[in-house]
């Protein structure tokens, strides 16, 4: 067994300093959104120089990224709890709802609707694979386990499945008011489970 390393206390500080500087960011994209942010508000804050911003993100682009990185993590983590419990495709379908859906309340709609804008951005500062994002992944393999398993239509392919879904998760959250996401959201399920149904 490898013993841990404790980080250096320049290093935590190091650490110490980004988190500061993120939660700072992440509260004035609240606020005024990315391209309306501040840095100079966002480095007093978190007490640090003005050039200590971009030692630890190059743009404001880059924050995005990380509190996209983090928070894909949280929703993966909780996604794979709830797949411990075998509650199965359909169930599945409606816990990713719930999930992406406490993204946006947590984050607020307009950061929300950036975070997705920089996700789905051709300039998007660092190309990533599907199979970088846990979330999707996670996804696609419960609804390929349930193929496997003959609970869906042994020619639905996992990955368009995911993909068109989670789209349709997006699309409703960022174009409907709120009146009437509650019910969009439960057919987008319903209309999912039909896709995926032997007939």
């Amino acid at each position: 067994m490898t013993p841990e390393v404790k980080p250096s206390a320049r290093e935590t500080r190091r650490l110490q300093t980004r988190e500061r500087l993120l939660g700072a960011a992440v509260a004035e994209f609240k606020r005024a959104g990315m391209a309306g942010a501040d840095v100079n508000a966002i480095v007093t804050a978190a007490g640090v120089a003005h050039g200590t911003f971009f030692f630890h993100f190059p743009s404001k682009e880059h924050v995005l990224l990380e509190l996209e990185r983090r928070e894909e993590a949280r929703m993966a983590r909780d996604f794979a709890r709830f797949l411990g419990t075998a509650a199965g495709h359909i169930a599945a379908l409606t816990e990713v709802v719930r999930l992406v859906t406490e993204l946006e309340q947590r984050l607020g709609p307009l950061l929300f609707k950036e975070l997705l804008a920089l996700h789905f951005s051709p300039s998007r500062p660092t190309k990533d694979d599907w199979t970088d994002h846990p979330l999707i992944v996670l996804l696609v393999r419960e609804i390929e386990r349930a193929r496997g398993d003959g609970a869906v239509h042994p020619e639905v392919d996992g990955f368009y499945s995911a993909t068109f879904f989670l789209l349709g998760i997006y699309g409703v959250l960022t174009t409907t008011a709120s009146d009437t996401r509650e019910t969009m959201l439960r057919k987008l399920v319903a209309s999912a489970v039909r896709g995926l149904e032997i007939h």
